[in-house]
């Protein structure tokens, strides 16, 4: 096995590679963290994308209580729900790769990076020990030898002056024998100089092999084995980065067949069968058009009477004819002064434009003179819009009550869905009621823990809630009863009631044909025959009116501007005045308000902020 020692082959000494190696182990260490940081950013990357999918996910979803939840019954829409949930397990899974990551590599290597300094700043520590060690033994080595050269040096002097001394045969005897001793003494110290250098000697060539055989190869060993345990380090960490990635996919792929499940599941015939029953009208299509022979002038009026027989069948027939003369008289006294009163012009800016009332584009004067067969055509081909503009305006609110401006097929399902909802509550205020009746028995039983008298009120109150619900839940059953045949038409007293509902549908047709004509005042003119038959006793007539009490207030607003009530119908308010609201927005953008018993009229619906109970339509509504 080759070691690191070989670097020390040749006349190059070990000390001088530790510098080399101490630059490649730093760079070892700079390549670890380096790695960290790598897989660092990968795991933020991971995050970022994973809420970023659960961010688009939910941006996504269907709003709760919205139109958007009616759309997911269409299996498109489902297959794109699934997907939305699918893709948010997908961000999980991306979640717990970062996860993984940070616990298995990036933490461990951290730790280790730490250790391995450590260790590395020992080894290198004993390799600078060792080397000021030998440099040490070195340097008595050199000494010794320079004391040795010196007493060698000074003791042939002195050899050489006791010679010269000896063969003066002027120097006394005295000198000579000085000189003799003096020489002697010399080589006494060169030959301990001697004995003392060879020991140095030999102590070195021992330290330099235990140096340069034992302690140097140990040391690079260590530092050879700590750099290739980083090496096996680092790739087992890349094997754990691809690891981690490879457990999940599976479970990405699950997500991916769950996707691809919900496109399969896909199926373009059920969902134009829903398209069809949400739409479906329940309309007869009309029956031929005669012909009208201009060149007889009877025949021309017999077709024109067959024509106006034939749209009988439309939605606007309810209003002509003696239904048309049958309406107005018997419209409630407070509703009837609602249409006359409410003001003739569009409410002043901030709000959109638009006619508060209807009354200026009512019902079309029986008067008026016969349209001709081309108009009567054109009216019939713009059918479909009108029906359009009543949807529009019943996602505004204004929609009679009985839903009876939608086509028969959509009446029925919106009063089978509010029949529904009327029994949803019903239920929930009869559960309410038994827990109270049961908590009043307890109390009774055990007054220590509570007064009985306290439930009585909330018992009273939840006994009124329940009436109004079941006198709704009962109003929407006939009116459903009616729609699916389960009862005779209308009656009278049904029509004079519901008076107010089809006045407004009527009037709302009218709006959204561009073709139709009203009366320059806004009046409802008879014909004499309909006059005739529209002529009730004074009695009735005037109970209908003196039996009526005012409208209840379905709310409050606040008065975001003052408002001067210059016109016939409206009603003055200052800046942050508080007043009850009596009639909603109908989509005309006038809103009707109340101040006390004898004071109420009309005001823009922009210049108020409204507050609705809880049991009206639009709970809170700021305009």
């Amino acid at each position: 096995m080759t070691t690191w020692f070989a670097l020390t082959t040749g006349k190059q000494l070990a000390e001088d590679q530790f510098d080399s190696l101490e630059k490649h182990t730093q760079w070892g260490i700079d390549i670890l963290e380096k790695y960290i940081k790598f897989v660092k950013e990968r795991t933020e990357i991971e995050l970022n994308y994973a809420k970023q999918l659960r961010n688009l996910s939910k941006k996504y979803q269907p709003k709760k209580n919205s139109k958007e939840e009616d759309e997911y019954k269409y299996s498109s829409c489902k297959a794109f729900l699934a997907t939305l949930n699918e893709m948010n397990d997908y961000a999980g899974q991306h979640e717990v790769i970062s996860e993984n990551m940070t616990s298995q590599i990036t933490t461990e290597l951290a730790r280790y990076v730490q250790e391995l300094k450590q260790e590395r700043k020992s080894h290198f520590h004993d390799g600078r020990k060792a080397q000021q060690h030998i440099e040490t033994c070195w340097k008595q080595l050199e000494s010794s030898k320079r004391r040795f050269e010196r007493d060698c040096k000074e003791a042939d002097r002195a050899q050489q002056y006791f010679e010269k001394m000896d063969a003066d045969i002027n120097v006394t005897k005295a000198d000579v024998e000085k000189a003799r001793q003096q020489a002697q003494l010399r080589q006494q110290m060169a030959e301990d100089s001697k004995a003392e250098y060879s020991s140095t000697l030999q102590k070195f060539n021992h330290e330099q092999h235990e140096h340069y055989h034992t302690h140097i190869p140990n040391i690079f060993q260590k530092i050879q084995e700590m750099e290739e345990r980083r090496i096996v380090r680092i790739g087992e960490s890349m094997k754990t980065f691809a690891e981690v990635d490879r457990q999940v996919v599976p479970i990405i792929g699950k997500c991916l067949d769950e996707i691809t499940r919900a496109a399969e599941s896909i199926h373009q015939k059920n969902d134009s069968q829903l398209v069809i029953e949400a739409f479906k009208s329940g309309f007869e299509p009309p029956g031929d058009v005669d012909f009208e022979d201009f060149t007889q002038p009877i025949k021309r009026a017999v077709s024109e009477s067959s024509l106006s027989n034939s749209k009988e069948g439309k939605p606007e027939s309810r209003f002509s004819g003696k239904s048309k003369g049958k309406l107005w008289p018997f419209i409630k006294k407070n509703k009837l002064m609602s249409l006359l009163t409410s003001p003739h012009q569009p409410p002043p800016p901030p709000p959109f434009s638009g006619s508060p009332s209807a009354v200026p584009n009512g019902p079309q004067s029986p008067k008026q003179q016969k349209e001709p067969l081309s108009h009567r055509f054109n009216e019939f081909m713009t059918s479909k819009p009108k029906i359009h503009c009543f949807r529009s305006l019943k996602r505004g609110g204004a929609g009679p009550e009985d839903f009876s401006n939608l086509p028969p097929e959509q009446r029925r399902k919106k009063l089978q869905q509010k029949v529904d909802e009327l029994n949803k509550d019903i239920q929930k205020e009869m559960d309410q009621r038994d827990a109270l009746t049961k908590m009043k028995d307890v109390y009774i039983k055990n007054p220590q823990m509570g007064d009985a008298a306290s439930v009585d009120h909330k018992l009273a109150e939840l006994g009124q809630n329940l009436e109004k619900l079941r006198s709704e839940a009962q109003k929407f059953e006939g009116w459903l009863a009616e729609v699916e045949g389960r009862l005779p038409a209308r009656t009278e007293q049904t029509r004079r009631q519901s008076g107010v509902c089809e006045s407004q549908n009527t009037l709302t047709v009218n709006n959204c044909a561009q073709d139709r004509e009203s009366s320059p005042d806004g009046s409802y003119t008879e014909e004499p025959s309909q006059e005739s038959e529209m002529k009730a006793p004074p009695t009735d007539f005037d109970d209908e009116f003196d039996d009526e009490e005012p409208l209840p207030t379905i709310g409050t607003c606040k008065a975001l501007y003052t408002f001067e009530g210059q016109n016939e119908g409206t009603i003055s308010v200052t800046e942050g005045e508080m007043l009850f609201v009596i009639e909603e927005d109908k989509g005309d953008g006038w809103t009707r308000i109340r101040r006390n018993e004898d004071e109420e009229g009309y005001v823009p619906t922009s210049y108020v902020e409204v507050f609705l109970e809880k049991n009206a339509k639009g709970a809170m509504t700021y305009i």
